[in-house]
């Protein structure tokens, strides 16, 4: 129980000070007309101040309240390493016992996890989530159980009690760790890009050659041994071997004595782009097609287009002079002896042979699509007849052969069941609902993929691989109609752009692939192929564990599942003989970058309150009672301030003046008064 004097004035304390200044007045002209009353005039007015501020006595009953230290407990990832985790646990739990012990005094444990997203280690902002739930007036102290690696620690908070770290980890702590710097999502395939790598050492590292050994593997690869040097920066220049997405994966193996192998691994992807597409166009003679090839070409603003149409052939006689001819002479030799292999494509649009292209010449196509080059043949009425290119040395690579009869009846193109599965003829717009051809040439002995079928379910387009490169027929010259809208058209410009980025290795256009795609730790992993099934696919994760995923059909030829993952990292996904990597976050999360313990990240937010920074190596520190604004944390102890809060539970207020008292003391004391002076 307490009390204490307070005033309520019954009016304003401007309307108080007047009248106390009016009865100044009268008291003092009362003294100077030598009134003998003016002592009780003066007391009379002094009662009747005093009633208009009205005095009581105010009682409170009041329980006091504890005061509470608040203790974060640091479980973040970088809390794993080493004998983190016990240090963190014996001091948590002894100091919290060493607090609960205390007098008036009780804890408040908050447990600091990982932050969503790899954000790191918010020890601030979980202590700021705990303040809003506490009176400010009741905080005594803040510990913090902490390796004192925190990302948020520049959060601007306006702590109401000294802050204190207790920091884990050892002096002797060392780790090496990889980054890698400027790494640009897009490259142009063949052209070399700069990546800015650098090993470092941080903490007490033992001293060494100054040398560390380096893995570089591509695409899940057996990776390359390089030695590289310690603690600066290398320009290392990459080359994409292909397009789409390449993922290339540094690992730096682990050292004995390092805190952890984590942040030895960076990973890095990027999807790799052509600079141009070139393609070769050689049409044996002018048609209605010709154009619709060149038109198809030339809207690709990527693709870079040589074009030849022969309209004189050597073996014709009309008379012309050659001085008169505005025609340019057919660079055979150089384009396909000396610059053929930089051609991406090469398309013969109703070609045959009529001496314009020696054997020679041909013979190096092949041997072109054999090494990786790609030839796409539009037949047109010559590719049945005696001067076929089937009958040349590129016979060898087409994957079809010419039965010398041409069907001349009108059907409509289908995609057969194969082509329903093949990702250059699925999902095509209208299907079924198409424009018929007119001219179909029959082709017998397809090796290959045959996914469009014509007249009498006749082979239309076949698709296949030769070596390293691929090889197109299209059994027909009439694929332009679809683009005159004959019969309401077709997905003529759809089928030819699917059907030359497919020639030219576009990576969404393989019939065979498994490939991932990474939202958060969640993958969507789908497997492309031309088969009515597909075996689990089979996924290692970063700690070399293994499971085994099984594919439900999504649509014809793709197959597909997802799967959450349980840590960041690299991810590998294995199929039959397709192969591929994932990477789940960044190789090397947030938490591993800096791994060797500090006080610096929070020694600003600690020193406005005058707290400390002690090692728990060193042993946990004592605890002691300190006044407020005074230094809170000295050689091996830490202090607290009591708040002495309390909760009042009853209050009385007694009255000192009441009316009555003021009425019968006033009139008394003027009546007096008067008395008084009436006797003079």
């Amino acid at each position: 129980m307490t009390g204490a004097l307070i005033f309520d004035p019954l009016v304003p304390w401007a309307m108080v000070l007047m009248v106390a200044v009016i009865a100044a007045i009268s008291v003092t002209l009362a003294v100077l007309r030598g009134l003998n009353g003016w002592p009780l005039r003066a007391l009379a007015a002094l009662v009747v101040l005093g009633a208009l501020c009205n005095p009581s006595y105010q009682q409170e009953d009041r329980a006091p309240l504890t005061d509470i230290v608040m203790l974060l407990e640091d479980e973040t990832a970088s809390q794993g390493l080493s004998d983190r985790p016990a240090q963190r646990t014996e001091a948590a739990d002894a100091l919290a016992a060493r607090i609960a012990a205390r007098p008036n005094t009780e804890v408040r444990r908050i447990v600091v996890p990982d932050g969503d997203g790899d954000a790191g280690t918010r020890l601030m902002t979980s202590l700021s989530g705990a303040l809003a739930e506490e009176p400010r007036a009741r905080i005594a102290g803040i510990v913090a159980v902490s390796d004192g690696r925190v990302h948020d620690a520049g959060l601007p908070l306006d702590l109401p009690a000294p802050m204190h770290l207790l920091l884990t980890g050892r002096d002797t702590d060392w780790d090496r760790r990889l980054s890698i710097s400027n790494a640009p999502a897009f490259a142009i395939i063949g052209e070399p890009v700069t990546l800015t790598l650098r090993i470092e050492d941080m903490g007490a590292a033992p001293a060494g050659d100054g040398i560390a050994p380096l893995e570089i593997s591509v695409d899940g690869a057996e990776p390359q041994l390089f030695q590289v040097p310690l603690n600066q920066d290398i320009e290392l220049p990459v080359t994409l071997p292909h397009g789409g997405r390449n993922v290339i994966e540094f690992t730096v193996p682990m050292a004995e004595g390092e805190l952890t192998d984590r942040n030895n691994r960076a990973l890095v992807q990027m999807n790799g782009v052509r600079d141009r597409l070139r393609v070769l166009l050689v049409s044996g003679e002018p048609h209605p097609g010709g154009r619709t090839w060149r038109n198809l070409l030339k809207s690709d603003s990527s693709v870079d287009l040589v074009h030849f149409t022969i309209l004189r052939p050597p073996e014709k006689q009309d008379g012309v002079p050659v001085s008169e001819l505005s025609l340019i002479a057919f660079p055979t030799r150089e384009l396909f002896l000396e610059k053929i292999d930089d051609f991406d494509l090469i398309i013969f649009d109703r070609y045959k042979r009529r001496g314009i292209l020696p054997a020679l010449y041909l013979d190096n196509v092949a041997n072109y699509i054999r090494t990786g080059g790609a030839v796409l043949v539009a037949a047109g009425p010559d590719f049945a007849g005696a001067d076929s290119i089937f009958r040349s040395p590129l016979g060898t690579v087409l994957p079809a052969a010419p039965t010398a009869r041409v069907v001349e009846q009108p059907y409509r193109p289908v995609v057969s069941d194969l082509g329903n599965r093949h990702p250059v003829t699925t999902d095509l717009p209208d299907n079924g609902d198409w424009g018929r051809w007119l001219r179909q040439i029959e082709i017998t002995d397809p090796d290959g993929n045959v996914v469009m079928t014509g007249a009498d379910e006749r082979p239309l387009l076949v698709l296949n691989r030769v070596g390293l490169g691929r090889v197109a027929l299209l059994a027909s010259d009439h694929a332009w109609l679809w683009n005159r809208g004959y019969e309401g058209g077709g997905p003529q410009l759809e089928l030819l752009r699917r059907l030359a980025h497919w020639m030219m290795k576009e990576p969404e256009l393989e019939e065979e692939a498994l490939t991932a795609q990474a939202t958060g730790l969640t993958m969507r992993i789908q497997r492309r192929t031309l088969e009515e099934t597909v075996p689990p696919v089979v996924l290692t994760d970063p700690s070399g564990n293994t499971v085994e995923l099984n594919l439900s059909e999504m649509s014809p030829g793709v197959f597909g599942t997802t799967y959450e993952g349980p840590e960041i990292g690299l991810y590998r996904l294995e199929n039959g003989d397709q192969m591929a990597v994932i990477g789940l976050g960044p190789a090397a999360p947030r938490e591993f970058e800096q791994t060797i313990a500090t006080g610096d990240i929070l020694a600003p937010v600690i020193a406005g309150l005058r707290g400390g920074i002690i090692r728990l190596e060193d042993g946990l520190p004592r605890l002691r009672d300190v006044r407020e604004g005074r230094p809170a944390a000295g050689r091996n102890w830490i202090g607290f301030t009591p708040r002495g809060a309390y909760e009042t539970r009853d209050v009385r207020q007694t009255a000192l003046l009441p009316g009555w008292l003021v009425l019968l003391l006033s009139a008394a004391l003027i009546t007096a008064a008067w008395l008084r002076e009436g006797r003079r």
